[in-house]
């Protein structure tokens, strides 16, 4: 009687160990599918990945991360992809550059003109002028460079007339036809030294000249660029016009409106 007992205890122990292990992995199942997943927030019942138990026992659902739900709906993110659920997207900032208003700027402009003659008028798009500008600019480097030469020819000259040195006679080139060189040491000496003297003023004053036209050919270019580049948005269309046409005028400190003529003028 006890043999049979206790072999019938086995028995019933053996029997129960297949329920309890199928219980054990039935709630485990159940606590796992209730708990979201860390990166999709999605539950086990939104995922349909399913393994089965070595033993055979039912199928219990273990949630998955990176599988996404076939039911779950497609996203879209903020460019215009279409994302699945449990993926991780990263968000990237896009510049968007927009061309600001475009500005004529006067200082820019005198600026250019300051250090090349040429610059501002190319910044305004006053390419007509450069010719212009280029070329007063070389007549006077060839007047300067012209009145220069003469000038120290004379002056040289005259400093050798004065001295009367033998070894030293470049006033001789300038005696005119007719004349020898002993004529203008004895009669006509006087005359002939006023003569390179006049000769070196002369030259002098126009090499000035042409320093000083120089100088108002660079203010003046200068602030011609100034002037075009503030006047470079202006409107310089023909027309202009004045209209007189009707209109309804309400007075001041009345309600009511009355009938009358406005002048508009169009520049």
């Amino acid at each position: 009687m006890q043999y049979w007992t206790g072999q019938r205890l086995k028995q019933v122990r053996i029997s129960t160990l297949p329920l309890l292990l199928f219980c054990s992995l039935s709630v485990n199942a159940q606590l796992v599918s209730d708990k979201p997943d860390v990166l999709t927030g999605n539950t086990a019942a939104d995922i349909n990945v399913s393994l089965t138990d070595s033993v055979a026992g039912p199928a219990f659902i273990v949630p998955d991360s990176l599988v996404p739900s076939p039911a779950a709906p497609l996203t879209t993110d903020s460019i215009g992809f279409r994302v699945m659920p449990g993926t991780i997207t990263t968000e990237v900032p896009v510049k968007i550059f927009i061309d600001e208003e475009y500005t004529h700027s006067p200082h820019k402009a005198t600026v250019y003109a300051a250090v090349l003659p040429g610059a501002g008028q190319i910044y305004n798009k006053k390419y007509w002028k450069l010719p212009i500008l280029y070329g007063g600019i070389g007549a006077l480097v060839y007047a300067i460079n012209f009145n220069t030469s003469y000038y120290d020819k004379y002056r040289s000259a005259y400093r050798d007339f004065l001295i009367r040195d033998p070894g030293n006679t470049s006033y001789d080139q300038f005696i005119p036809p007719g004349l020898e060189i002993e004529d203008v040491h004895g009669p006509y000496s006087d005359w002939f030294k006023r003569a390179l003297q006049n000769k070196k003023r002369y030259y002098k004053r126009s090499r000035d000249l042409s320093y000083i036209g120089m100088a108002a050919l660079y203010v003046i270019s200068i602030i011609d660029a100034n002037v075009d580049a503030h006047f470079y948005d202006f409107d310089i269309s023909d027309d202009l016009s004045m209209r007189i046409e009707p209109a309804m005028v309400q007075p001041v400190g009345q309600t009511s409106s009355s009938l009358g003529l406005q002048v508009k003028f169009t520049f």
